[in-house]
Order: structure tokens, then sequence, then C-alpha cells
């Protein structure tokens, strides 16, 4: 992986409702810029709700405002249907994940921004893509008897395969307009990972079913990043083999260094970390640039204090919102791309890149 340098990307949700405003300011404010998630134009475009489309017994339910699971009829056929589709587009070498694609009406944002890149014909150096994660979406999505998708194994691998399908077709579709892609993988439930709720949740297969996920990816060409909100057990992510750590660096930053051992083979072997240091809540109207440069470097020098060299760290840094902003007012989320990007333009003049 090449040396990030302070490259500034984002979380994918927004509080806007006009997919192409949405786009224009990630084209503006980030060196990755990314396809808005737009929740407030619907259901269809939350978190798990927007990649369930076309999975397998996903039923949305908007009179309940709600998705869930329908298992107790016979799925077999709608499995094999599936799998059939996967296989020729892996095992196969179609590379045809058009049966997992995601449509402009669960997703307005990612046709504004192709849209935008069609009619301007260039590439860009940098462009990132993403989805819900496979442990969220099967923790947080349950069955018509309310229990979540996790525990049942066939569709946990299905939510899984799907979600690999969904994000290599996000890397296609965006291909020919970047010179490299990111798909980021957006985990917020590890957070509670080891807590009571979660406690027949084992480690080995968190890891497993990311490192599914993230080697799927790679087959695509793009790099893979795991976003994760609060705190975790960070040496799960590096464990999965991912290229690039992004966490709440404002409110969570120390706790990347009290996993310094894996953070360091992590950095050693290209990987990156990626300091979402700027806040995605009402914090970021009492921050300027300034103060967010000193939150950084305090964070930075506190992992090299473990005996990281800091050069490395510096190199193999990108900076993101601590979170999507898509909750945010738009006032606060207009803030939050302004000083990130400002702060990027800082660190890279600051360390000479």
């Amino acid at each position: 992986m090449v040396k990030t340098k302070f490259l500034s990307t984002a979380i994918g949700s927004m509080p806007f409702e006009d997919p192409d405003y949405a786009v224009g300011v990630s084209l503006k404010s980030m060196d990755a810029p990314i396809w808005p998630q737009l929740p407030k134009l619907g259901l269809l475009e939350q978190m798990e709700v927007q990649y369930s489309e076309n999975i397998p017994c996903a039923v949305v339910d908007a009179d309940k405002n709600r998705m869930f699971f329908q298992t107790d009829t016979d799925y077999s056929e709608k499995f094999a249907e599936f799998y059939e589709a996967y296989m020729a587009a892996t095992d196969e070498g179609t590379a045809d994940f058009s049966s997992m694609a995601i449509s402009e009406k669960y997703s307005k944002g990612l046709y504004a921004l192709l849209k935008n890149l069609k009619s301007k014909g260039s590439k860009l150096p940098w462009l990132k893509v993403q989805a819900t994660g496979p442990v969220t979406f099967a923790l947080s999505i349950t069955d018509e008897n309310k229990r979540a998708m996790y525990y049942n194994e066939e569709f946990r691998d299905v939510i899984t395969k799907a979600i690999i399908m969904k994000s290599r077709w996000q890397v296609q579709q965006f291909k020919p307009f970047a010179e490299n892609i990111i798909c980021f993988i957006d985990e917020p439930i590890l957070s509670a990972f080891g807590s009571s709720t979660y406690v027949s949740v084992k480690r080995e297969d968190v890891v497993s079913i990311l490192n599914e996920v993230i080697e799927a990816i790679h087959a695509e060409g793009a790099v893979v990043g795991i976003h994760c909100c609060g705190n975790t057990e960070w040496s799960i992510l590096i464990d999965a083999g991912v290229d690039i750590v992004n966490f709440d660096a404002f409110e969570y930053g120390e706790t990347i260094a009290m996993y310094a051992d894996s953070v360091k083979k992590h950095l050693e072997r290209g990987g990156t970390l990626a300091w979402g240091v700027v806040p995605t809540s009402e914090k970021i109207r009492e921050q300027t640039v300034e103060t967010l440069e000193t939150q950084l470097e305090e964070v930075m020098n506190n992992l090299a204090s473990k005996g990281i060299d800091k050069n490395i760290i510096v190199e193999q840094a990108l900076i993101t919102p601590s979170c999507g902003t898509g909750s945010l007012a738009v006032s606060d989320a207009e803030k939050v791309f302004s000083l990130m990007s400002e702060l990027t333009k800082r660190m890279k003049t600051k360390y000479g890149f």
C-alpha cells in the first residue's frame, strides 16, 4: 500500500437531502471522496437496510420502519440461487456481482457520484466506497422472532457473502474513475465486543468473517479499511488482515496504543491508521483547526511513546471524521468537513508532504 501521508476521507453518512449537493461536499473537502449515504431520505438509506436489497429472505417493512429476515418458510431455492450466483462470480471467475447490485432506490448518493464522475471523464487519485460490515449487520438485524441473524449460521454466511458481493460490485462501478479505491467495512458494533450482551460472539469467528471479506475485496484490487467508532480490541482488525484501521481519535485516541505490538506489526507491513480526530457530535462547534492539530499530535505522540517510529505513523496516516455525520445538523456536518480539509492541508504542510 502507498504511504497515505494524511490523506483525508470520510465515513459514509451525511445529513443532506440533495444527493448532488452531498456529492459536491464530498468532492470539495476530501482527498478520497465518498459516495454519500443519505439516511434522511428514508428507511432504504439506513445503515443495514441500504445493503439488504436482494439478499434472500430479507423483508423491508415500511409500515413498521424496519427490516428483518423471514426464516420460517422454505428458503432452500432462494439460497441455491444466491450461492449459484456467488460461485459463478468467484470460483468460476465471471466477476459478475450484479445480482447483489445496489439500486438507485437504495442509494441516491452512489448514483449521483457516478453521474458526476462520468460527466467529467477524468480519474481521481483516490475514491472511497463503503458497506455495513457483516458482523454489525448480522448482530443488528433479526429474524421474525427477533433473534439476531448472527446466531443463525446459514444466514450469517449468506449475509457475509452478500456484503462481499455488494462491496466488489461497488469497486467495479468506480474503477473507471479512480486510480486507487478504498472500501471501508463499517463495524460499529465491535465497540461492544466482549460485553455481556455479546458474550457468545467468539473472537476467532469475528476475525474469520472479517478476513473473508477483506480477502475478497483485495481480489477486486481495492484497499480495505474497517471503521469502528467506539473503543474495541483493535488487534482483531489487524489480525483479520485489514489495510486501514479507522477509529475515533477524538474520544478514544489513546486506546490504539494499548495494542502497540499489533499496531507496530500493522504499520511495518504497510498498514495505515485512519485517525478519526474530527468529532461528529456537537463538540465540533468548539473546535478549530488548531485544537484538532493539538489533539492529533497528542494521540500520535502517545502511540510513538510505545516504541513506534513517529515517521512511520505520520507517513501512514489518514484523517477522517470520528464517525458518520448523518445524524448531525447540516451546519455542524459542514463544519466537520471544512475543518477536516483544513487539518489535512495543515498536517501535510507541517510534515513536508
